[in-house]
């Protein structure tokens, strides 16, 4: 397989010096070829997808595919805006002799895109969208926990472009680590930190700059002045999303603590009206393999073993047959249980309460910064607190996910949650080379200072006269 990544990225990159810098014309017509893969082939996409999850509901896959043409239409709208080149001051008084500066952005070249499980469509062909925009050609390793999923890309992209464009390669953790390896001219990662460290390791050896989309445990406010019952459904709502198997999902709750049994009530009145049957109902996503169902249960099973209060939002019996678990709250957990410490990643909320809304900024300031932050709450002094005293990747206030639905709003995380921005026109600029260009003017300034040996006192006297407090 190695000899076979190298030769498809040696193979890219020549065609990348042959052809030169992809024309706008040539951008948008690869941005209107993914068009056409996902419109065209929405039905088989939304099946392999469901076949790999082992229940997902259709229209939660043409959700995925819908907000993925959004970005690719919103990057053919503003793309001939981006590539436009950037003028720049030059310094005093070289503008008045001539002088002039700009900034072109060039494409890096080839493009590593290694996509996870949980969006297998929109974290493969999103990351495209912006590296086309820049003029990269682009392999996208996807993960293997999506094999339909994966193969049918492979053979979709196969059939819409040549493997000199963009291509899909496929397989284990062996092909992935190999994949990290290679020498891209950038690679953009999305998955679970501990994989993320490795990547940007072997990533390293190449001196290959990465964009790392990673995870971690995204905190929820609902402060004092929130209203408890629309808190709990947006939050609900936005959190059993795939069964909560998003990156950006929340995995903690702050509820002020007279609050708590209200916004418990809330929930569990949300989940039984949206999901009265989870275990049979298609709108209810399967976990999406029998690993990360062991996984989210030995969670929820560590914590009841401690004494720990556990809620169930539903009476139904969780189906491992079906990969199924109805949503549970976990309340005040210790914060030596695994669900205190890993990421959740599964229809399972932890809530923990409080007294005053600086306890909340303290927790969280303790803790690896976020993904994403949310807020609750109509008092803009409380928002004006939060929002200032903690880190995070991406906020949304008065809701859930919504933040990173906006293509003009940059997506990426901060310190253990990632590196690097995409979406939109910051993904233009994550891939693109800002080459500074300066073009002399019809003076030789040096020579008109006197900067040319043998050196004057007048250069002495001009100097001297810029060095100043």
């Amino acid at each position: 397989m190695e000899n076979t990544l190298d030769t498809l990225l040696a193979k890219q990159k020549q065609a990348q010096i042959a052809q030169g810098f992809p024309s706008l014309a040539q951008r948008k017509q690869w941005l209107q070829r993914c068009i056409d893969l996902l419109v065209d082939n929405q039905e088989a996409l939304c099946k392999a997808v469901d076949e790999d999850f082992g229940g997902r509901p259709e229209h939660y896959s043409l959700l995925e595919i819908q907000v993925t043409l959004t970005d690719l239409k919103h990057t053919r709208k503003h793309i001939a805006k981006w590539m436009k080149p950037e003028r720049r001051p030059v310094m005093f008084p070289l503008g008045l002799f001539g002088g002039r500066a700009h900034i072109d952005y060039q494409p890096k070249g080839v493009v590593g895109v290694m996509s996870p499980w949980n969006y297998p469509i929109q974290l493969s062909l999103v990351p495209l969208a912006q590296a086309f925009a820049a003029g990269n050609r682009s392999i996208i390793k996807p993960s293997e926990y999506t094999p339909k999923t994966s193969d049918l890309l492979q053979e979709l992209v196969g059939r819409y472009f040549s493997d000199e464009e963009v291509a899909v390669v496929t397989g284990g953790p062996d092909v992935g680590a190999s994949f990290s390896a290679l020498p891209f001219d950038h690679l953009i990662f999305t998955g679970a930190t501990s994989i993320g460290k490795h990547v940007m390791a072997a990533a390293a050896k190449n001196l290959t700059p990465v964009t790392l989309e990673l995870g971690g445990k995204s905190p929820v406010i609902v402060a004092p002045s929130a209203n408890i019952e629309d808190s709990a459904e947006k939050i609900l709502s936005g959190k059993v999303q795939n069964a909560g198997q998003v990156c950006i999902a929340p995995d903690y709750v702050f509820v002020e603590e007279s609050s708590l049994e209200t916004f418990i009530s809330c929930c569990r009145n949300v989940f039984s009206q949206q999901y009265p049957d989870p275990i049979n109902n298609q709108d209810y996503t399967a976990i999406i393999n029998d690993r990360h169902y062991q996984r989210i249960n030995s969670y929820i099973e560590e914590a009841a073993q401690a004494g720990t209060r556990i809620v169930p939002l539903s009476d139904a019996e969780p189906s491992e047959t079906q990969r199924k678990l109805p949503m549970k709250l976990i309340v005040n957990p210790n914060e030596e249980l695994t669900v205190s410490q890993e990421e959740i990643f599964g229809p399972v909320l932890a809530i923990k309460t409080y007294n005053k809304l600086s306890e909340c900024v303290d927790y969280i300031n303790a803790q690896p910064k976020p993904l994403a932050l949310y807020f609750f709450g109509r008092d803009k002094s409380e928002q004006d607190f939060v929002l200032g005293r903690t880190s995070s990747g991406g906020v949304t206030v008065n809701d859930l996910l919504m933040h990173v639905g906006q293509p003009d709003l940059p997506f990426g995380g901060v310190g253990d949650s990632g590196m690097g921005h995409y979406h939109g026109h910051d993904g233009f600029k994550t891939f693109s080379h800002s080459r500074a260009v300066y073009k002399q003017g019809f003076v030789n300034p040096l020579k008109l200072m006197g900067a040319l040996p043998p050196y004057s006192d007048k250069l002495k006297k001009l100097l001297k006269s810029q060095i100043k407090k």
